[in-house]
C-alpha cells in the first residue's frame, strides 16, 4: 500500500512547511496493515527536524532492505538535525548472520541505492537493527556531520558501508556503533573519509573482500585526521581466503590518524573469516598494494600494534609505514610489529 505525501497536503515548493503531511502519511502508514510505501515525489520539501523510530515487526520488512531507501535521485539533498531510531535492540537477538551465511538480513536505517550527487548534513541515527546508512552504485555522494550511535554489543551495526561507489567524501561526523564505523566496499574508488571520531566500534575498514565472484577493485581511497577511541581495531584491511575471483586493493592512504586504547591499531588480514567455518586452504586472491600508513600516533592495547598477515598466494606489494609511533597503554615496553607476505618499508617509525 503506498502514502504519497501530496495527498496529504504537501506542497513540494521548499517554502511551505510540509510537516504535517509527512507526519499525517508516516502515522497512515504505520497503522496499516502489511508492507508500505511512503511516496514522496521528486520536489523540494521543508520540514521542521523529527524524530522517527521504526516498528519493531519485522515481518514489516524485506530481507536487506531499508527501512528508509532512496534510490535512483539526482541532487537528494537530506538534512536538517532529525533522528532516525531503528529500534534495533529488540531485534538484534534474531540477527545469526554470525554463525549463518544465509542469514536473513535484517533493514538498514537509511539506504542509498544508484544515487547521483547526494549530500547528507546534519542527521542522526541510532540504534539501527542492521547498517546504519548503505550506499549501492552512488556517485558524488557527500556525507557531514552525521552522528550514528548504537551499543558496541549491537551486531553488524555498521555506521557507514559503501559498495561500488565512487566520490564519495564522509567528513567531520561522530560514530560509535557495534561494528566498522566506517566500512567501504568492493568496487570503491575515489573515496575521502576525514575528521572521523569512531569509538567504540570496530574502525574504519576496507571490506572484506574477495568473499564473492566479479568482484571490482577498490582504489583511490584516502582516510585522514581521524580519532579511534577505544575501538577493537583501528585501520582494517580484510579479505576472504579461497577467493572465488581476483581483484585488488591499490592506492590506498591513511594520514594522521591518533589511536586511543586500541586493541589492534594497523592491521591487514588476509585470511578474514568471522564464522570460523572456513576448511580450504586456498589463499585469498585479492592483491594488495600502494598502501600507506602516514603519522599514525598513540596508544594500543595489544602487544602487536601493527599486524600484516597478507596472503601467501598474492604477497602484499609497496607497503609503506612513516612516522608510526604507538605506544602500549600500560607504559610498558613499546609495542612491535608482525609481517608475513610482505616486505614493508619503513620511514621515520
Amino acid at each position: 500500500m503506498e502514502f504519497n505525501v501530496m495527498d496529504f497536503g504537501a506542497q513540494a515548493d521548499g517554502q511551505t512547511d510540509d510537516s504535517r503531511a509527512f507526519r499525517v502519511a508516516w502515522k497512515k502508514a504505520c497503522g496499516s496493515q502489511g508492507r508500505t510505501t511512503i511516496v514522496v515525489p521528486k520536489g523540494t520539501y521543508l520540514v521542521g527536524p523529527g524524530h522517527l523510530k521504526a516498528t519493531s515487526d519485522l515481518s514489516k520488512y524485506e530481507s536487506g532492505g531499508g527501512w528508509f531507501e532512496f534510490a535512483w535521485i539526482d541532487g537528494l539533498i537530506l538534512t536538517g538535525g532529525g533522528t532516525f531510531d531503528g529500534q534495533g535492540a529488540k531485534a538484534w537477538p534474531h540477527n545469526s548472520c554470525h554463525k549463518d551465511s544465509r542469514c536473513k538480513l535484517l533493514p538498514t536505517n537509511l539506504k542509498f541505492i544508484g544515487m547521483n550527487r547526494t549530500i547528507v548534513h546534519h542527521i542522526t541515527s541510532v540504534n539501527s537493527k542492521f547498517f546504519h546508512i548503505a550506499l549501492v552504485n552512488c556517485k558524488d555522494f557527500r556525507g557531514r556531520k552525521i552522528y550514528i550511535e548504537a551499543p558496541r554489543t549491537s551486531p553488524n551495526t555498521d555506521g557507514i558501508h559503501l559498495e561500488r561507489c565512487s566520490g564519495v567524501h564522509i567528513s567531520s561526523s561522530i560514530i560509535g556503533t557495534g561494528d566498522d564505523c566506517i566500512s567501504i566496499g568492493q568496487g570503491s574508488s575515489q573515496v575521502t573519509v576525514n575528521n572521523i571520531t569512531c569509538g567504540p566500534g570496530h574502525g574504519i575498514s576496507v571490506g572484506s573482500l574477495g568473499r564473492y565472484p566479479n568482484e571490482q577493485d577498490v582504489k583511490g581511497l584516502v582516510v585522514r585526521d581521524c580519532k579511534m577511541i577505544e575501538t577493537s581495531n583501528g585501520i582494517r584491511i580484510k579479505t576472504w581466503p579461497n577467493s572465488p575471483g581476483r581483484s585488488k586493493a591499490t592506492n590506498l592512504t591513511f594520514e594522521n590518524i591518533v589511536m586511543d586504547n586500541v586493541r589492534n591499531p594497523i592491521i591487514i588480514n588476509q585470511e578474514y573469516c568471522p564464522r570460523q567455518s572456513c576448511s580450504s586452504q586456498a589463499p585469498s586472491m585479492v592483491k594488495l598494494t600502494d598502501i600507506r600508513f602516514k603519522n599514525i600516533t598513540g596508544t594500543t592495547l595489544s602487544d602487536v600494534a601493527v599486524r600484516l598477515s597478507c596472503s601467501k598466494g598474492v604477497p602484499c606489494q609497496d607497503i609503506y609505514l612513516e612516522d608510526v609511533h604507538l605506544n602500549l597503554s600500560t607504559g610498558d615496553a613499546r609495542p612491535v610489529s608482525s609481517c608475513e607476505n610482505v616486505i614493508a618499508k619503513y620511514i621515520g617509525t
